[in-house]
């Protein structure tokens, strides 16, 4: 059975990968979309009911990936594509932050996505792809949201060194890092353009550019796309500025 398999998929831009995937690749089998709430999956089904499996699962519990494995092998999966997209931030001085859900923030966007594609990387092929949604916070530490940006620089130098490993393999591993978008990662992070004039300055990215990009990319074989010009210039000025230069340009 080929399928394609996309963590997060409940809302904004896993959302948006399960839309363009079924539309771009109707010769897979399934779209398995792995996420907490029940109901939303349940309803994304209506988008092709033969196609479309949601997979109730909370990835920050240990047992969900035994769960995932044991179902792959069961339907003898072939992942064609496989979207790491499950991750969430939080804003604000980490002395001041929950440290329950700083916690969860490094388990989710590290642990999970790091035992998943250890995982999904058994059942590909030559000529599978592999997303790993990234953020440009991985570029340069922020202060302000310190846990969220140091996990996606794991992503990025994960994503980047996996794909080093896979080559060989014929399987690509695309790191995507996007600039903010209009989706419910800020509302569940606390973030508005009045708590933090970055966000309330900087340019936005629309989901359906840059999931369709994305999967363009991944197809191409690069290793890291970003959208827009201006985050493009970012990322380039992150590489050559001092980091305690650059945070003060970064702080959110």
């Amino acid at each position: 059975m080929k399928i394609a398999v996309i963590t997060g998929a409940s809302a904004g831009l896993g959302k948006e990968f399960l839309k363009q995937i079924l539309e771009k690749y109707p010769t897979l089998d399934e779209v398995w979309i792995v996420a907490r709430r029940v109901e939303r999956l349940n309803e994304l089904r209506s988008l092709d009911e033969k196609r479309v499996r949601p997979v109730p699962l909370d990835l920050l519990d240990y047992s969900s990936y035994d769960k995932l494995d044991k179902m792959f092998k069961e339907e003898k999966a072939e992942i064609r594509l496989f979207v790491n997209n499950a991750g969430f931030g939080s804003l604000g001085n980490v002395a001041e932050e929950d440290y329950t859900k700083l916690g969860n923030i490094v388990d989710l966007n590290c642990r999970a996505l790091t035992s998943l594609s250890a995982i999904a990387l058994r059942y590909m092929k030559k000529g599978s792809g592999m997303i790993n949604v990234c953020s440009i916070a991985s570029f340069c530490p922020n202060p302000r949201m310190t846990v969220y940006s140091s996990s996606k620089a794991y992503v990025n130098s994960f994503s980047q060194s996996l794909r080093f490993e896979t080559k060989k393999d014929g399987i690509n591993v695309l790191a995507v890092c996007p600039g903010p978008m209009e989706t419910e990662f800020l509302s569940v992070a606390g973030i508005t353009k009045q708590n933090s004039k970055t966000f309330a300055t900087l340019p936005y990215c629309d989901p359906v550019k840059v999931v369709k990009n994305s999967l363009k990319a991944c197809e191409k074989g690069r290793a890291v796309y970003t959208p827009r010009a201006f985050f493009k210039f970012y990322r380039f000025v992150s590489k050559i500025v001092p980091k305690s230069i650059m945070m003060h340009a970064a702080k959110t």
